[in-house]
């Protein structure tokens, strides 16, 4: 990231008097070039006539006193935040109290306290779009104006910026979008939030996450501005201490971050809740897990091999992110059902490790394929461990039209499953089946049953494609204090 620049403006303003902004192209500002000659006699030394594209242009006589200068940078344009040429500002202690934009004749009368001024002209014409405001220059000025926090990494004329980020670790073992400041600028746009604003602590290494410092790794994500107040909230959520990321980062389990979407800036943002939905193929879904991965690895530290223990992993810890089919959904969304106001968008983060198919074709009733479905859940972690992990349940639209048709909602379907899985704790002791994995002969002999997941160990997203009788589980990581529970935020 570079240095900050320098951010006066070349051209200095007078603390009282006149500015006008004009440029030599725009044909309301020749317009108005005998009313500049006008007021440089009228006011002399007290006006300032600022040209933003030609050094030559409306040059007041110099017996006047009035200032000329051309405003070659810009950097006083954009100082004044002009948007139309041309326009008129009166200045009073430095500050303008009064603005005609465009020549409209009693306007440029009143901010200049001149009654006669423009007689013989129409009475009002449109001005032209200041240079200051085209793409060109409003990210340049845009550079000038902001003061990053993040530090700049000065390369080598010989190196390649992409080969540059895998030399120096900072990718997820694919390339990544170099983080130039006019890329990190015009991520910044997609959020109202400050720059600097800390979102949390990034453990291992306890480094204080920025909005700009996840608008670094957003852009080396692919991603898009639109979708960072989506990184934002899963950001944050990461960083709570009930998610624990620490302890998600260190574990030699399989699992990482799954953010789930809710709420309109899902589709406003292009996230795939149909076809595919837990696949590839959609930038806004692959980019913002990543994103999410990126920011927790290059600011936390969690890196393979040295925090990150993971045994085998999964391919989500790349990216995870999915957002829910709320559409035709057979239950308000899971944002609802976490406490989320209705219209509200929302990211819920789940420790989670990769799915796995449920395959049921015949079922055509609620009780059948909650069977089905429980069979599954059983084999979270492992068929004889108990009411230590989580899971996701995504039940596909074919799967949610039996459910939809039954009037069964989601309480309904979540009392079924839990009933289902009410175990015989004869056949969860170590040794039973011949399998030595179990419970302790302390823990099943004072039971008959145990259930599988604790009362809120559950939860519930439809999405996928409209073909398909298949769903999928995606089990979690150890829950409780010990371990992490989901955690739903707000999309700012």
């Amino acid at each position: 990231m570079p240095e900050p620049n320098d951010q006066e403006p070349t051209v200095q303003l007078p603390t009282t008097g006149l500015v006008a902004v004009v440029k030599e192209d725009c044909p309301t500002c020749r317009l108005v070039e005998p009313v500049l000659a006008q007021l440089a006699l009228e006011t002399g030394s007290n006006l300032l006539v600022v040209s933003q594209d030609v050094a030559d242009f409306a040059v007041p006589a110099p017996a006047s006193g009035a200032r000329h200068e051309h405003d070659l940078d810009l950097a006083l344009s954009d100082a004044l935040a002009v948007e139309i040429v041309p326009t008129l500002f009166r200045l009073e202690g430095g500050q303008p109290t009064e603005v005609a934009v465009g020549w409209h004749r009693d306007q440029w009368r009143s901010a200049s306290g001149i009654d006669g001024l423009g007689e013989g002209l129409p009475a009002a014409r449109p001005g032209c779009g200041a240079l200051n405001q085209t793409e060109e220059h409003r990210q340049r000025l845009a550079l000038r104006r902001h003061v990053f926090v993040s530090r700049q990494v000065d390369l080598g004329d010989e190196e390649d910026p992409i080969e540059a980020c895998f030399a120096r670790g900072w990718t997820d073992g694919l390339p990544v979008v170099p983080p130039t400041p006019q890329r990190v600028l015009r991520m910044l746009e997609g959020t109202s939030r400050e720059p600097g604003e800390v979102l949390g602590e990034a453990a291992p290494d306890l480094v204080e996450c920025t909005v700009e410092k996840v608008a670094v790794n957003s852009v080396m994500a692919g991603c898009l501005p639109e979708y960072l107040p989506v990184v934002l909230a899963a950001v944050e959520a990461a960083l709570t201490p009930e998610f624990n990321w620490h302890g998600l980062a260190a574990t030699t389990y399989f699992s990482g971050p799954v953010v789930i979407v809710n709420g309109p800036i899902a589709e406003r943002v292009g996230l795939n809740s149909g076809i595919n939905a837990l696949g590839q193929g959609h930038r806004a879904n692959s980019t913002i897990g990543r994103a999410l991965n990126l920011t927790l690895r290059n600011f936390g530290g969690a890196r393979p091999g040295e925090i990150d223990r993971a045994t085998l992993g999964n391919p989500g810890k790349l990216s995870f992110c999915i957002a829910e089919r709320e559409r035709d959904s057979p239950w308000p969304s899971l944002a609802a059902a976490r406490g989320v106001e209705a219209n509200q968008s929302a990211v819920t983060l789940f420790a989670g490790e990769g799915p796995r198919g449920v395959v049921d074709q015949l079922s055509r009733n609620p009780r059948s394929l909650c069977r089905s479905l429980a069979w599954a859940l059983r084999t979270v972690a492992h068929p004889k461990l108990v009411l230590g992990f989580d899971a996701v349940v995504v039940i596909s639209p074919e799967h949610g039209r039996v459910f939809r048709e039954a009037a069964w909602d989601r309480d309904r379907v979540l009392k079924e499953l839990h009933e289902l899985l009410q175990l015989p704790t004869e056949e969860l002791a170590r040794g039973a089946d011949g399998c030595a994995e179990g419970l302790p002969e302390a823990v099943t002999a004072q039971t008959k049953r145990l259930p599988k997941f604790k009362p809120d160990g559950l939860l519930l997203l439809h999405a996928g494609g409209d073909a398909g009788l298949f769903s999928a589980v995606i089990g979690g990581w150890v829950n409780g204090e010990m371990g992490s529970q989901p955690v739903t935020r707000v999309v700012r």
